[in-house]
């Protein structure tokens, strides 16, 4: 669920999603300066990412997904 995608042929680096996500899922690939997705399985869907991108380089999907949880 959430982010799914960066395009980084559209990503300029300017780094706002990555200042944004409150879930600290987006780092920035520091060869490259762009953004990718690190911790996907934090990502709560606030699709802040998205709607911060000056570029439209991230696509948010809001499926839910069914995770299993996994005894301790």
């Amino acid at each position: 669920m959430g982010v799914r995608k960066i395009d980084v042929s559209m990503c300029t680096g300017c780094a706002i999603c990555v200042e944004y996500c409150p879930m600290d899922v987006l780092k920035m690939d520091g060869e490259r300066q762009k953004a990718f997705i690190k911790y996907l399985r934090d990502c709560q869907s606030c699709f802040l990412c998205e709607r911060v991108c000056p570029e439209n380089a991230i696509t948010c999907i809001p499926v839910y997904e069914r995770r299993i949880p996994l005894p301790w």
